[in-house]
């Protein structure tokens, strides 16, 4: 572990959560130039970068390259990254406030929102956030996923939802040069689906999608993409980014189909009203603004109407919003009068894009310096945190650790003949972290 005494006058401050918003706080903090800061980074799992690493779609590589950057801020000489660190458990939210003049709360809404309706639970009905995390490897989600099905629905009209749909209904081939684990690419290679539907309960204005991303759709070989015209035709907006979506399913809904194997279709006005099946998922059921219902074959249906956080032991957590409660930043109702903040989607909600965690980071930290002098007077036991954690036997990865792990995943890349690929189990991952004592 890395041993490190802050020099005298130094505002220590833990960061929970090592995504892009975490990170982005260390960036901002060390950028200033009015104070000395020390900024450690912690985090419950081996690896950082987060939603990056473990939600942005595999096959978009460009945006996952956003890792180096965050990599530098990792290893700037007034941050620390210290992984496999459960806060709550391994350490808890009394003790880093006994070590840090401030902790900042960046971990993250990973959590599913239920539809509720019936049938939402047969076999075949997957949360779109356990989908995303076992074609990411994330090391919790081990379970295996069979794409031997002919149709499948994805509940959804948000990038989540999209990316979803692109990774089942795109040639695997184009996967194998991405970071997906092996046991990933060989079910995207034994997959048997031939129609994927994306349905969403308002219509073609209310999207969410990136213009990227639904152009990207359109693009993917042997794909053919239908769309009602009488869904879209007539449709419009003021709204600059709405009228390039709709320009797009206008152009789908008049392109010529081709007879390719995969189709993709997209439904709107559709509310998901009941999943049908006995022992399995057979059928979604929507009901249309009139009315009226129809059903939508399918033995796979994957639920993606967006994330929502969790609390943290001896964190304030408002259940209505699923968020820590706070003003500009400052934590509403925390364990000390001054010293706790919240940044992210944890505490603004699941909105907005990788990018706009920047903004949100430079936002918390504003709000943290404007309270320096009062942090600054709180009295701390520099290193009392990791001791206490030490003492549960928890071994953190630090940095070096992540970057031995990051080292055997590019190792492992070179035999499929890509950057690299994802170590997606907690042994392999810690294992290969042990490689920094070596």
């Amino acid at each position: 572990m890395d041993a490190v005494t802050s020099a005298e006058g130094t505002l220590r401050v833990a960061v929970i959560g090592a995504g892009p918003a975490g990170i982005y706080v260390a960036d901002a903090l060390c950028a200033q130039a009015d104070h000395p800061v020390q900024v450690d980074i912690i985090d419950r799992l081996p690896a950082p970068f987060g939603l990056l690493r473990y939600g942005v779609a595999p096959d978009h590589i460009k945006m996952k390259n956003l890792s180096s950057t965050l990599q530098r801020i990792l290893e700037h000489e007034s941050v620390r990254f210290f992984g496999n660190v459960n806060v709550g458990e391994d350490v808890t939210v009394p003790e880093l406030l006994a070590d840090y003049h401030a902790v900042v709360y960046a971990y993250g809404a990973a959590i599913d929102r239920k539809l509720g309706i019936p049938g939402e639970d047969l076999p075949g009905s997957i949360a779109a956030t356990a989908f995303v995390n076992w074609y990411s490897g994330h090391p919790d989600f081990f379970t295996s996923y069979s794409l031997e099905a002919t149709s499948a629905i994805v509940i959804g009209l948000g990038n989540v939802a999209i990316d979803v749909a692109r990774v089942i209904v795109r040639d695997p081939e184009e996967m194998a040069a991405t970071d997906v684990p092996d046991d990933v690419l060989d079910a995207l290679r034994a997959s048997t689906l031939t129609d994927v539907h994306i349905v969403g309960r308002r219509g073609p204005e209310h999207a969410k999608f990136t213009i990227k991303e639904l152009r990207e759709m359109g693009e993917l070989a042997g794909v053919d993409v239908i769309v009602d015209p009488a869904e879209v035709d007539g449709v419009d907006s003021d709204d600059k980014d709405v009228k390039r979506n709709l320009d797009v399913f206008k152009e789908w809904a008049h392109r010529p189909q081709t007879g390719a194997k995969r189709r993709l279709h997209v439904h709107f006005h559709s509310r998901p009203a009941e999943l049908l099946g006995t022992d399995h998922v057979e059928a979604l059921r929507c009901e249309r603004p009139d009315g009226s219902t129809y059903d939508i074959p399918a033995q796979l249906v994957f639920r993606s109407v967006g994330y929502i956080g969790t609390p943290m032991p001896g964190v304030p957590f408002d259940d209505s919003t699923n968020v820590i409660p706070n003003d500009e930043h400052r934590v509403i109702g925390g364990t000390v009068e001054v010293g706790e903040y919240a940044c992210g989607w944890i505490g603004r909600g699941a909105t907005g894009v990788i990018g706009t965690n920047r903004s949100d980071a430079k936002g918390a930290v504003t709000s943290l310096l404007a309270d320096h002098d009062r942090l600054m007077a709180r009295e701390v036991t520099e290193g009392s945190a990791m001791v206490h954690v030490a003492q549960r036997g928890k071994v953190p990865v630090v940095l070096a650790g992540w970057n031995a792990i990051d080292a055997a995943e590019i190792s492992r890349g070179g035999v499929r003949g890509n950057a690299r690929v994802k170590l997606s189990l907690w042994e392999e991952l810690l294992t290969a972290a042990a490689a920094q004592a070596e």
